[in-house]
């Protein structure tokens, strides 16, 4: 039987593989026989990834990537213990509310460093030479919010936004080099952060849009992480520069 998105023999690479969607993907791409590299802050929570997979091979760094100028030093470690990758998938994120009165510099620095400065940096790095493998998927996971916005999410919904304005250029860029860039763009997904905002707004009339908005149901993180498989494996070898919509019709 052929498996479209079998990923055997390839080296991915997942950030914020800790939780969430990046816990989810690293799992599902281990099935489907990838090695992945995990990196999140916590080695506690890397471990508990790393007991949930199948196959061997797989590697996990704990490393903040809010450390800007180190990323490239450990893309090299990364290299040289592993090989050279074939995808990257930048799921690392956090999404903190403020009202526009209280959004200031530092606030949206914090926020653009970790969703969008650091995946520019990842691809950087991860696109010079010796560093990828030809035919390579370089995917960050954006968010309805990049084309939907709403009350105190100035800086997350510029920083998804950001992220899907850059994988276009980046697209063109990086096709001479064999190398295809997209974003996933997942409406409401059941992770932690869906599952705490509504313990605290469940009744509240905001969160009865989003339910009432996404009509065919809360996104689990194994959707998620399939969007992701088929963008790495070699049946998506044309699709690049654009947004992978996974949002049960939250922005039809």
């Amino acid at each position: 039987m052929i498996n479209p998105m079998d990923l055997s023999g390839k080296i991915i690479l997942v950030t914020g593989a800790s939780s969430g969607i990046g816990r989810a993907s690293a799992v599902q791409l281990s099935r489907l026989g990838g090695k992945v590299v995990l990196v999140a802050r916590s080695e506690e929570k890397l471990n508990e990834t790393l007991g949930m997979m199948e196959g061997e091979g797989h590697a996990i760094y704990s490393f903040d990537l809010s450390q800007i100028d180190k990323i490239e030093g450990l893309i090299k470690q990364i290299i040289q213990e592993n090989g050279v990758l074939n995808g990257l998938v930048h799921c690392a994120g956090i999404a903190p509310l403020r009202p526009l009165g209280l959004t200031k510099g530092d606030f949206l620095h914090n926020v653009m460093l970790i969703n969008f400065y650091s995946f520019v940096e990842l691809v950087r790095c991860v696109s010079k030479k010796r560093n990828y493998a030809a035919g390579a998927s370089l995917i960050g996971i954006s968010s309805v919010a990049s084309k939907m916005g709403d009350k105190s999410k100035i800086a997350y919904c510029a920083s998804k936004a950001a992220l899907d304005s850059a994988v276009r250029c980046m697209a063109k860029e990086l096709a001479e080099k064999s190398i295809r860039v997209n974003t996933v763009m997942p409406g409401w997904v059941k992770t932690e952060m869906y599952t705490d905002y509504m313990a605290e707004q469940g009744d509240a009339p905001d969160a009865k849009k989003i339910l009432a908005r996404q009509y065919i149901g809360i996104i689990e993180t194994e959707e998620i992480a399939n969007a992701i498989a088929y963008l790495l494996c070699d049946s998506a070898k044309t699709i690049t520069g654009s947004s992978f919509l996974v949002d049960g019709g939250f922005l039809s």
